[in-house]
């Protein structure tokens, strides 16, 4: 035992003293060995060559198919033996790596010009992987054989392989552009490379401008270069993304899915087709992600509630996914929300980095170009020297035997009587103006050559090589004959490989999707209560009945506190809020929050956030655009008016603006209109008097503005209501009993403004004072809303017109206690077909209020 110990003792010193241990600092060391890392896997793994667009594996696959002779007019051969060709020789890492490589060059949804051919299964769009190398067979595409075309002319540098046994290429001759044409990725240490693949015949046309104008811009190169073009098409949207890669080398391109959709209008259902996706996703997941958003009922703001049937029905003939929609689901509204939450709509972020002279570089689309048509250069180069060397030597010898030939029976002897090869070739030198080489040939030339027409061949081919070389010389020594030549050779690839663009490019379409392009543009109804409780609900919550009904519960309300104003608007205008203490706020439609008819509604301050909790909403007014000749008309309580320009209004920042100034502590604002700039503007008092006079009599106004007099009141008057011409050319009067009546409006004096006005309804116990009062057509819709919140839904054109100084007709039947407390006017067209379908009452019915 203790003479084996005594062994490993030996043993270990006998190893120590062979070890040479370096002393140095670790984190030295670990530095040293990161970088070595790091540009190991830049350089030979991640990052392509600017000149070929190739990384290592890639141009190892091509390599390695072209020693085989797995070309494209050759038969197939199995992936197996191309993979081991090229771990064997060239790339020595592991097979699936290769082949994973070699799949991806043979995807017509992953490479825009295929450079493998391959056969038998290969994956699909939908992400199923290929079958095993074992099974499929491969060769190079036509366009993959271009790029290696002389390749053994000299064109290009060649290195050791990894173990020394085998030479391999640092760059492919690659006349095809393939770093823009076919694009690449890859993640190396601290950098990624990501380029999008292009038209060939664009970039074609692009490398035929920088060759021909060297000082050309890179706006000039977009009016031929468009932007990437995806083997998957679908659509662009959007330039900036690729003006800023352009430029910079950097930039993110909005991809979008293409679809059609058609709508069944006795249905109102759509059916929405998706025929094309965006590059590098993945079908399957993109239908699993709309199911899970489908059915995520715990989400209500994530999910989608417009989908009623998703199917899959792609094919050989392309993609085609089909959903259907539920009832009166707007299919663009649905497609937004479809772009917004899953990959029908994504981004390609452009990163153009490249190697160049072995160093990573980034590029913008001139330096790469330029990069390839420099590389481009220098193989003509090499190629041109390579096929000079070749005819200057091939003449050179033609010239030896034109001479041989043309002294055949001298030269014949000479041979004859050498006593071996060395003295002949050094007798024939010594007799005709030949080297070595000359003589050499002229002992190999067959018998055949001594005839005439041999000699006239050799002759014509002396002079056939001798226009060569002119060529050629011309070539070496003209720049511009040499870009003439390059881009000959690249509209002959053009015809043949070129093709029509495939991704169609829309710079006009909306990229940012907001909320509001999630929601279908509606018509809705906003009712405030005097507490200033704000509701939103659809226009058709209230069904159309006759003049005269009871109505329905129209909302519920705390006790002390009732409905005091409804509004038809949209959910895609603006909403300007005024408050009694003269400031305006601007709300879109849609961002009202939505209740139900009996709902109490929300308090403001959940509607407009900086409001103040004093601060009380007035009135609401819906606006469509922001014009400088349309105005806003405000009233007030006391019958002060004022006219502003609406383009005052254009900006109002989320703390508001102010809108108007009181005269007095005891003055509030009652509503604002909206007016053209002829309109003439009504006035109603609770006495029921009215002054109708045109709107160019009261100046335009500042916002802080206080106004002037619109209408004379005494004691206890107050002014109640305010309307204007363009609204219809009747005047709606309503008392706060339920009574009305309709007038035209011609039946109203003008006067100036500040006047008492002139009666409108006879205000008796029957009709009780002015409600309010509209101007309408008879094709308008009538929606009055009461103090206990019942509210009724009739047509204009049910009210028979009646004078000036009448009572009207019963409009609504009030409980005891009840009154009128609002009236809002929209148009028969926002009425549903059900209801425009629906008979309306009979005018005979009408019960007329007397004294």
């Amino acid at each position: 035992m203790s003479n084996n110990n005594n062994n490993n003792e030996q043993i270990i010193k006998d190893d120590l003293s062979k070890t040479h241990i370096i002393d140095k600092p670790i984190v030295s060391e670990l530095k040293n060995s990161f970088l070595e890392y790091a540009m190991s896997v830049i350089v030979a793994r991640a990052l392509p060559d600017a000149r070929d667009g190739f990384k290592p594996v890639h141009r190892r696959v091509l390599y390695a198919a072209y020693g085989l002779g797995m070309r494209p007019t050759s038969a197939y051969k199995k992936s197996a033996r191309l993979v081991g060709e090229v771990i064997g020789k060239y790339h020595p890492h592991g097979d699936s790596a290769v082949y994973e490589t070699m799949v991806r060059m043979a995807q017509d949804f992953s490479m825009r010009y295929m450079l493998m051919d391959g056969h038998g299964n290969f994956g699909s769009i939908d992400g199923d992987s290929a079958a095993a190398m074992r099974y499929t067979e491969i060769r190079m595409s036509r366009v993959a054989e271009t790029m290696l075309t002389d390749i053994d002319k000299n064109t290009v540098d060649f290195v050791d392989n990894y173990d020394g046994s085998e030479s391999e290429p640092v760059v492919l001759p690659s006349l095809f552009p393939n770093l823009l044409a076919n694009g690449t990725g890859g993640i190396a240490v601290g950098m990624a490379t990501n380029i999008p693949p292009h038209n060939l015949g664009e970039l074609v046309a692009a490398i035929k401008m920088v060759a021909t104008n060297p000082e050309c811009t890179i706006d000039e190169i977009k009016t031929v270069l468009k932007g990437p073009d995806f083997p998957t098409k679908a659509q662009i949207v959007g330039l900036k993304g690729i003006d800023d890669y352009f430029k910079t080398g950097r930039g993110s391109v909005i991809m979008r899915a293409k679809y059609t959709y058609t709508t069944n209008e006795s249905t109102g259902k759509s059916t929405i087709i998706f025929h094309e996706i965006p590059y590098q996703v993945n079908k399957t997941s993109l239908i699993n992600r709309i199911v899970e958003l489908v059915e995520d009922k715990d989400n209500p703001e994530r999910a989608l509630t417009g989908i009623s049937d998703l199917r899959d029905e792609s094919s050989r003939e392309g993609i085609r996914i089909v959903i259907e929609t539920k009832r009166d689901v707007s299919p663009e509204v649905l497609v937004n929300q479809l772009f917004k939450k899953t990959q029908l709509q994504t981004s390609f972020p452009v990163n153009m980095l490249a190697l160049v002279n072995n160093e990573p570089k980034l590029l913008n689309i001139k330096e790469a170009l330029t990069i390839y048509l420099d590389h481009q250069l220098d193989v003509l180069t090499k190629r041109v020297k390579f096929d000079l060397d070749a005819a200057s030597s091939r003449k050179h010898i033609l010239l030896g035997l034109d001479i041989a030939s043309k002294n055949i029976d001298k030269v014949i002897k000479i041979i004859r009587n050498a006593n071996d090869d060395v003295e002949a070739i050094n007798d024939l030198v010594k007799s005709f103006p030949l080297d070595e080489k000359q003589a050499k040939a002229i002992m190999e030339m067959r018998l055949k050559a001594l005839n005439r027409l041999e000699s006239n061949k050799i002759t014509d081919e002396i002079n056939t090589l001798a226009n060569e070389i002119n060529h050629f010389n011309v070539l070496l020594s003209d720049r511009n004959e040499q870009i003439n030549d390059i881009i000959t050779r690249l509209e002959t690839l053009n015809k043949r490989y070129g093709d029509a663009r495939l991704t169609e490019i829309n710079g006009d379409v909306n990229i940012d999707i907001t909320d509001e392009d999630l929601i279908k543009p509606t018509d809705i109804l906003l009712t405030l209560s005097n507490r200033g409780y704000i509701k939103r609900l659809p226009v058709d919550t209230y069904r159309n009945q006759r003049r005269g009904g009871v109505g329905v519960i129209g909302a519920s309300t705390y006790e002390d506190d009732d409905v005091s104003r409804i509004v038809v608007a949209n959910t895609h205008k603006d909403i300007l809020i005024f408050t009694n203490k003269g400031k305006v706020y601007r709300v879109r439609g849609h961002q009202f929050p939505v209740g139900s008819r009996t709902a109490k509604g929300y308090p403001a301050f959940e509607v407009i956030p900086s409001i103040e909790r004093d601060e009380k909403v007035i009135t609401l007014l819906p606006i469509e655009q922001y014009e400088a000749n349309q105005y806003l008309f405000f009233a007030t309580k006391q019958g002060t008016v004022k006219k502003t320009s609406l383009s005052e209004y254009v900006s109002i920042m989320a703390n508001g603006k102010r809108c108007i100034s009181f005269k007095n502590e005891e003055d509030r604002l009652i509503d604002v209109i909206h007016i053209n700039e002829n309109d003439e503007i009504l006035l109603s008092a609770s006495n029921g008097q009215v002054v109708r006079f045109n709107s160019e009599l009261v100046r335009p106004m500042g916002r802080t503005a206080a106004g002037v007099r619109g209408i004379r009141l005494r004691d206890k008057e107050e002014l109640i209501d305010i309307t204007s011409s363009n609204a219809g050319e009747f005047l709606l009067s309503i008392g706060v009993n339920g009574v009305g009546k309709l007038t035209p409006i011609s039946e109203y004096r003008m006067t100036n403004r500040g006047t008492g006005g002139t009666k409108t309804i006879k205000v008796t116990n029957k009709t009780g004072s002015l409600a309010a009062t509209k101007a309408v057509n008879q094709t308008d819709e009538v929606l009055i809303i009461t103090n206990k919140n019942k509210v009724i839904r009739f047509s204009v054109d049910e009210i028979r017109e009646a004078g000036r100084n009448t009572q009207g007709v019963k409009l609504v039947n009030l409980d005891d206690g009840d009154k009128v407390r609002d009236v809002a006017i929209f148009k028969r067209e926002l009425m549903s077909e059900e209801e425009a379908s629906t008979p309306k009452a009979s005018t005979t019915n009408e019960q007329n209020v007397t004294e």
